[in-house]
């Protein structure tokens, strides 16, 4: 997430009313998770266990709740709270506004898109030409569509991450400031559910196709001309490279890669990365080849048990 304009170091600690080790005039441009941040934004890093990984990403500006070295070239905001202050930055920067209007007054629709009855809209939306919006579709502030989409009845763009923070009195909710970005002639089927991201983009390229019911989570990014069958679920932050194939039911883990052109095969669950260009089948997903010697493998014991059992009958 970027600010509309540049804010000092000096403002930024009086909005979470935070120390700062610094100079007061050190430019802040964004803010964003460790994963996309780029030089002038703020990370946040709340266990010493990611320190040195956060104080060593290319962030320029590391919000952390304990006072270290400050690396060269960088700044801190000390916070007793950092995913708190994380939070309160969100709001300052991107506030929820309500809706007046089942169709935003703030939106931007394309020359010959449909937009079907009962669609929600939401503010600074963006949607391209030619595209076929179907009826009770959700579409978030902020998200923007490409050219040539179709979404069909009852998907919703732009949804909170499912990111919380386990507390003792229960589960604080990391607040989602982020949006969900699909690009040209991408087809999205019904009942689909694309989470917005945390500081970044959702993101889905050109070409792709998603079946019915399929869930993708924040921060995700999907490659050009990937195909993802019905009822498969994508987790936050993974990234699926071009021409990939997730048939139905599949899962996939947290912060996995799969590789260009490769194909998962029906209820299998990645987790973890996979190379590119091969067929993965099975939970844990392993080549497919290997997965099925191992699953005949498997049918074979009950006949060699067998025929220890009259072995040692004799």
């Amino acid at each position: 997430m970027k600010f509309p304009s540049p804010y000092t170091l000096n403002q930024i600690a009086t909005i979470i009313n935070a120390e700062y080790v610094g100079h007061e005039d050190f430019p802040v441009l964004g803010m964003n998770e460790i994963h996309v941040v780029e030089k002038g934004d703020i990370v946040f890093v709340d266990h010493p266990k990611y320190y040195e990984k956060a104080l060593n990403c290319p962030a320029s500006i590391v919000l952390i709740n304990k006072k270290v070295d400050c690396p060269e070239g960088k700044a801190l905001l000390i916070s007793d709270d950092p995913f708190r202050d994380f939070n309160v930055l969100t709001h300052f920067f991107k506030p929820f506004l309500q809706a007046q209007n089942s169709i935003s007054t703030l939106a931007k629709i394309g020359e010959n898109t449909v937009i079907q009855p009962n669609c929600f809209i939401g503010n600074n939306v963006v949607i391209g030409n030619n595209c076929l919006i179907h009826s009770n579709v959700s579409i978030y502030d902020n998200c923007i569509i490409g050219n040539n989409v179709t979404i069909h009845a009852g998907s919703v763009l732009g949804s909170d991450a499912f990111y919380y923070k386990k507390r003792q009195e229960g589960f604080d909710k990391l607040i989602s400031g982020g949006r969900v970005v699909i690009q040209d002639n991408v087809d999205i089927g019904a009942l689909c559910t694309l989470d917005r991201g945390v500081t970044g983009d959702t993101l889905i390229k050109k070409g792709t196709k998603l079946d019915n019911q399929v869930h993708v989570g924040h921060d995700t990014v999907i490659g050009e001309k990937c195909l993802i069958a019905s009822q498969t679920g994508i987790a936050g932050c993974v990234i699926i490279e071009d021409e990939v194939t997730l048939w139905g039911q599949v899962g996939v883990t947290s912060a996995a890669t799969i590789g260009k052109k490769a194909m998962v095969s029906a209820q299998s669950g990645v987790s973890k990365s996979l190379e590119g260009g091969k067929n993965y089948f099975g939970s844990p997903a392993e080549e497919m080849r290997e997965k099925l010697k191992q699953l005949a493998y498997v049918k074979q014991i009950p006949s060699i048990l067998k025929k220890l059992e009259n072995k040692y009958a004799e």
